[in-house]
């Protein structure tokens, strides 16, 4: 069966780091792109980062540009998200994604990210 497991979430004061990670099993890898969105209280989901299957290409909200890094290792089947440089509104639930033929196909569970002094 499908899964992504995520890990590295957590409570960090601002301008701190966080690495998330992103393990899957029970699917090609390789075969799909892969997102990370978030969603904070009161908000809709929204999209924070995704990379292509062999990771030659990227594209980031606004918002984290600069401060985060989308990353995949295809060997370990596994999509990371570097987040540096922390903000208050950096404060949501992230949620790994695969995505294939264009269609957002697998979720992860979410791990909670909080930012505050």
């Amino acid at each position: 069966q499908v899964q992504l497991v995520e890990s590295g979430g957590g409570s960090v004061q601002p301008g701190g780091s966080l690495r998330l990670s992103c393990v899957a099993s029970g699917f090609t890898f390789s075969n799909y792109a892969m997102s990370w969105y978030r969603q904070a209280p009161g908000k809709e989901r929204e999209l924070v980062a995704r990379i292509s299957t062999a990771g030659g290409s990227t594209n980031y909200a606004d918002s984290v540009k600069g401060r985060f890094t989308i990353s995949r290792d295809n060997l370990k089947n596994t999509v990371y998200l570097q987040m540096n440089s922390l903000k208050p509104e950096d404060t949501a639930v992230y949620y790994c994604n695969a995505v294939r033929m264009r269609v957002n196909v697998y979720w992860g569970q979410g791990t909670q990210v909080t930012v505050s002094s």
